[in-house]
């Protein structure tokens, strides 16, 4: 082979390389990234979830229905309680 074709093969085998390291170092940080990703969908979803609860119980101490079932509850673990003593 002549000289350019040497510095050709040289000067592609080194970019080759280059690209090669940086392709490697994307792809670990795009893992790292899709990780934490995950941790904060994951703490959403329990955020939405605690969020839903916390409705829950404020319908159901604001109704009615709610609140007379409450009380029943109340009343019937009172009697359970004095009749287990």
């Amino acid at each position: 082979m002549e000289t350019p074709a040497w510095i050709l093969v040289i000067f592609l085998s080194v970019a080759l390389a280059v690209f090669l390291v940086l392709g490697i170092i994307v792809l670990i940080k795009a893992i790292g990234i899709t990780k934490q990703a995950k941790m904060i969908l994951e703490q959403g979803q329990n955020i939405a979830e605690k969020a839903d609860d916390i409705a829950g119980n404020v319908r159901d101490m604001t109704t009615v229905g709610g609140l007379v079932k409450h009380f029943v509850n109340h009343y019937t673990e009172d009697n359970n309680k004095k009749k287990g003593k």
